[in-house]
C-alpha cells in the first residue's frame, strides 16, 4: 500500500467512503420503501421495483450483505486513512489521533448521515436504483452473505425469536382509513368520502338504515280490492311487502313490474297478485352492513327484513340504504328529505323524529352519538328517561333537542341546536 503514489491513495479513500455512503443509503432507502406502492410498480413492469422486491422478500440476507459491504468499506477507508496519515506526517501519536477524530467526522456526516437522511427523504428515488447493484452483489457473495444470514437467524433463535413471528406487512381498517386520509391531492375528495364509508360498514348494522316496521309501507291483504289497487298505483317502490292485517302476518314480496304486466293483460286480481309473490328475506338483527352487503348479493336480493332474536319483525332494510351509505342518497325524493331535515336561518334545525342519526351526521356533518340509539325519537326519549312532552329540552353533548311536537309517546319534530355549553337537561 505505501508503494501507491499519493494521489491513487486519496482517490481510494474516496472510493470507499461513497461505497460505505452507498450501502448506507441503500439500508435506509430499501427498508423505508412503502411496501403496496413497490409492489404496485414492480407488477407495472418496473424491473428495479422487482429486483428491490426480490431482495425485500428476504431481509434478512439483503441486512447481511448491507452491513457486510459498509463495514468492510468503513474498516478498509480505516486502514487506508491511517496510512496516508504516516505517510505523509509520520508515525506520530498525536496526528495519528487527529486522523482517527477527522476520519470518524467525515464517515459520520458523508458516509452515514447524509445518505442515510437523504434515503429517508426520497426511498424510492435512492432504494429502487441501488437494487440493481445491490441484487447482483448478493448473488456473487452468496457464500458468505448466506452464512452471515445464518449465524444471525441463530442468535435470534437462541433468543426465541423466529421469522414465523414476524408481523405480516398488512394494514388494519384503520390504518387504511388513515392511508386514504393523508392521500390528499391523489385521491379525489369524493372518492376519499366513498372509501372511508366502506370502511365504516363494518362499524354500523342494519338497525342504522332499515325502515321501522311502523314506516312499513306494502299490500295489506284484508283491505279492499280497490284500495290495494290504490296502493300499488302510488307506489313509488320497485318491491312492496304483501301481508295480511300487520306486518307480523308477512306473506312475502312483489315486484311492481310483475303488476304493471299483469295488469297491463288484465289480469290483476287478488289470486293472480299472490301467485307472483316472492318469500320474504329475513336478517338476524345486529348484521353489521359490509356483512349483509355480501348477502345480499349471495341471495340474490335487494329487500329484507329485519328480525330480533324472537323472530319479531323490526324494519325493513334494502340495498339500496347500504349503497347510499357509501355514495350517498341517491333513490330518495328530495321532497321528502326537506320534508324531514330542514334547517332554520339561525343554524338549528328542524327534523323527524324518525331521521336516522348516522343519515343526520352526514349530511350535516355533525358527531351526534350513534353507539345507542339509533333515530332521534330513540335518542332524545333515552336521554329524558322519560315520555316526550312538547317543548322538553335535553342536552347530549353540544347539541340541544328541544322537543317541537310529540304523538303516540314518540317524538314527532325536534328542533336541534349546535352549542358550546353543556347545561342539565330541562324538567
Amino acid at each position: 500500500m505505501n508503494d501507491l503514489p499519493l494521489g491513487l491513495e486519496l482517490a481510494l479513500l474516496v472510493f470507499l467512503l461513497m461505497l460505505s455512503a452507498f450501502f448506507a443509503a441503500s439500508e435506509t432507502g430499501l427498508m423505508t420503501l412503502n411496501r403496496y406502492r413497490l409492489k404496485t410498480r414492480a407488477q407495472q413492469g418496473d424491473r428495479g421495483a422487482r429486483l428491490a422486491q426480490k431482495l425485500l422478500d428476504r431481509p434478512d440476507r439483503l441486512i447481511g450483505l448491507l452491513l457486510l459491504g459498509k463495514n468492510f468499506s468503513d474498516n478498509a477507508a480505516t486502514v487506508v486513512a491511517t496510512l496516508l496519515s504516516i505517510k505523509l506526517f509520520g508515525n506520530d501519536e498525536a496526528v495519528l489521533g487527529i486522523t482517527t477524530v477527522v476520519l470518524t467526522i467525515v464517515m459520520l456526516v458523508f458516509s452515514d448521515a447524509a445518505p442515510k437522511t437523504l434515503a429517508a427523504l426520497y426511498p424510492e428515488r435512492v432504494g429502487i436504483p441501488t437494487a440493481y447493484i445491490n441484487y447482483p452483489l448478493q448473488w456473487l457473495l452468496t457464500p458468505v452473505v448466506w452464512t452471515v444470514s445464518l449465524l444471525s437467524n441463530g442468535v435470534l433463535r437462541a433468543l426465541g425469536v423466529t421469522k414465523e413471528d414476524a408481523v405480516a406487512h398488512s394494514l388494519s381498517s384503520e390504518e387504511l382509513r388513515t392511508v386514504v386520509v393523508e392521500a390528499g391531492a391523489m385521491i379525489p375528495l369524493r372518492h376519499q368520502k366513498m372509501l372511508l364509508s366502506i370502511l365504516d360498514l363494518e362499524h354500523a348494522t342494519v338497525e342504522d338504515i332499515m325502515i321501522p316496521r311502523n314506516e312499513i309501507v306494502g299490500i295489506d291483504l284484508s283491505e279492499p280490492w280497490e284500495q290495494i289497487h290504490e296502493v300499488i298505483i302510488a307506489s313509488s317502490h320497485t318491491r312492496l311487502p304483501v301481508f295480511n292485517g300487520s306486518i307480523d302476518d308477512l306473506k312475502g314480496v312483489v315486484h311492481l313490474r310483475k303488476l304493471v304486466r299483469a295488469a297491463a293483460q288484465g289480469q290483476l286480481n287478488l289470486d293472480n297478485l299472490m301467485t307472483l309473490v316472492r318469500e320474504p328475506y329475513f336478517i338476524p338483527s345486529g348484521t353489521p352492513l359490509n356483512q349483509q352487503l355480501l348477502n345480499f348479493q349471495d341471495q340474490k336480493r335487494r329487500i329484507g327484513f329485519v328480525v330480533d332474536e324472537y323472530g319479531d319483525i323490526q324494519g325493513l332494510a334494502t340495498l339500496e340504504d347500504i349503497l347510499e351509505e357509501v355514495v350517498g342518497e341517491f333513490t330518495s325524493d328530495p321532497s321528502t328529505r326537506q320534508k324531514n331535515v330542514t334547517l332554520d336561518h339561525d343554524g338549528s334545525a328542524l327534523v323527524s323524529g324518525n331521521v336516522h342519526i348516522r343519515s343526520l351526521n352526514r349530511s350535516l356533518g355533525w358527531k351526534l352519538p350513534t353507539d345507542g340509539p339509533k333515530t332521534i325519537n330513540g335518542l332524545v326519549v333515552e336521554q329524558l328517561g322519560d315520555i316526550p312532552k312538547s317543548g322538553r329540552k335535553v342536552q347530549v353533548g353540544d347539541y340541544e333537542f328541544e322537543v317541537i311536537e310529540a304523538r303516540s309517546n314518540a317524538v314527532k319534530l325536534a328542533r336541534i341546536r349546535l352549542t358550546t355549553r353543556n347545561p342539565a337537561a330541562a324538567p
